[in-house]
């Protein structure tokens, strides 16, 4: 296949020395790898239809002084959102920006663009960046027993998309929060698309050292786009004792292909909480991986997804208990809707050692539609003999005898559906102690019903 990617590109983007090389490994590796598909285990459910030599970097972007110059979706967003700071990014460049409070730059905090982080705190940057999601896909084989045999090495094909964010990111956020400082109100991203038939790629590096806690909210928008791809990575560095909650809400238009891998490395006696919520865009294929690299390290993995019309959602996560007395908690729900296909793929990996682990997993799935398709595979693999794990999945329709109940009392079809679904996800959205997000979350599932 004729790449369209050349080593050209790289010198385009600037930067020192050590990120050119970076960039210039990952784009060969790039161009060496075939696109995922149906063979690979990984990725059985969903095929990316993409011809790389049609694509065009989406066009740069000039800042804006005033909000009321950002796209109408995004001025709603931040008429109802608590972030403290917060950035907006309108394809390859940051348009708009808010400073961070005095007393937090006074302690260290640094929040800014990825692009300025590399040249403004090169030295944090270089250490962290491509640490958790590198180009190539990590290997997550399982440690076993002697004498047994551990999983599979991934596909390097999976690493296929991860190498062209590695090569061709532009922008994106970066959060450094300093040892034992504390970040009380949330911050934020919100990157917007505004034209189609183009791609972005871009990045997201926060890092909390020893008993820092910070919460980052990362949102994503657009108007209808056919032919657009979103290209991610979102790398997420937990040391010890640190707590950092992690929001993902993609809400891309009609025509996105959004694909991204996110992924948690957390340390002794650290917390990483992340929350996925998948709503927008035609294909979405979301990754979220947390590796439990020290004793006593603690993962909540929560997601939504609500796919209607043809709408592909893919979901795979991987829970990978490196150390003993870990603990890891994943529930996933999602709702399908007319003739839209919902993947689910997860994996609880317990290395050799990985003793006392405590593990759950859980998917669940609701249809509205008997012609919506849902795929489900819940995983386990261990080589620990004293932990305590478990996977389940169910998938079903809409309560009928609480439809009846409903419409019997006078409400209508949609507004019935919409307070059934929203109660379906509601164990999930009562976990999140981010109201506002709450509420944009519920507008959006109102839409998808007709209730709104």
């Amino acid at each position: 296949m004729t790449q369209p990617f050349t080593q050209d590109l790289i010198s385009q983007t600037g930067g020192p020395d050590w990120l050119t090389s970076k960039r210039r490994e990952s784009l060969e590796l790039f161009n060496t790898l075939d696109v995922p598909n149906e063979g690979v285990e990984a990725w059985k459910y969903t095929r990316v239809e993409v011809d790389f030599s049609e694509l065009r970097p989406h066009p740069k972007r000039e800042r804006v002084t005033d909000t009321a110059q950002l796209p109408e979706s995004v001025q709603q967003r931040l008429r109802g959102t608590d972030v403290g700071a917060f950035l907006v990014l309108d394809g390859p460049d940051v348009v708009y920006a808010t400073e961070l409070p005095a007393e937090l730059i006074q302690k260290g905090v640094i929040f800014t663009d990825l692009k300025t982080a590399v040249e403004q705190h090169a030295d944090k940057v270089q250490q962290y960046l491509y640490s958790v999601v590198p180009a190539e896909v990590p290997d997550d084989t399982t440690i076993a027993a002697p004498g047994t045999t551990p999983s599979k090495s991934p596909d390097p094909s999976e690493g296929k998309f991860s190498a062209l964010a590695a090569a061709l990111w532009t922008n994106g956020a970066f959060v450094y929060v300093p040892r034992g400082v504390e970040v009380e109100l949330p911050l934020g991203s919100f990157r917007v698309m505004s034209e189609a038939g183009t791609y972005t790629a871009t990045r997201t590096l926060v890092v909390a050292e020893e008993n820092a806690q910070v919460t980052f909210i990362d949102e994503q928008d657009s108007e209808d786009l056919p032919g657009t791809y979103a290209i991610g990575a979102v790398e997420l560095v937990v040391k010890s004792g640190a707590r950092l909650r992690y929001v993902s809400i993609q809400n891309w238009g009609k025509g996105v292909t959004h694909i991204q891998r996110q992924r948690g490395d957390v340390d002794r006696d650290a917390t990483l909480n992340s929350l996925v919520v998948t709503m927008g865009g035609t294909l979405s294929r979301t990754e979220m991986q947390s590796y439990l690299r020290g004793q006593g390290s603690d993962s909540e993995m929560l997601a939504l997804y609500f796919a209607n019309e043809d709408q592909h959602f893919d979901h795979y996560t991987l829970q990978h208990h490196a150390a003993a007395h870990a603990h890891s908690d994943l529930l996933y729900k999602g709702v399908n809707a007319d003739q839209s296909v919902g993947v689910f793929s997860g994996m609880i990996k317990v290395d050799l050692g990985a003793q006392k682990t405590d593990a759950y997993q859980k998917h669940r799935t609701l249809m509205l539609s008997s012609e919506a398709q849902n795929f489900s595979v819940p995983q386990l693999e261990i080589n620990a003999n004293d932990v305590r794990c478990s996977h389940g999945s169910t998938t079903g329709p809409v309560n009928q005898e609480a439809l009846f109940f409903l419409r019997s009392r006078g409400i209508s079809r949609e507004l019935a559906e919409k307070m059934l679904v929203t109660a379906f996800l509601e164990d999930v959205l009562s976990r999140l102690p981010l109201q506002s997000v709450v509420k944009y979350i519920e507008g959006i599932i109102a839409e998808k019903v007709g209730a709104a």
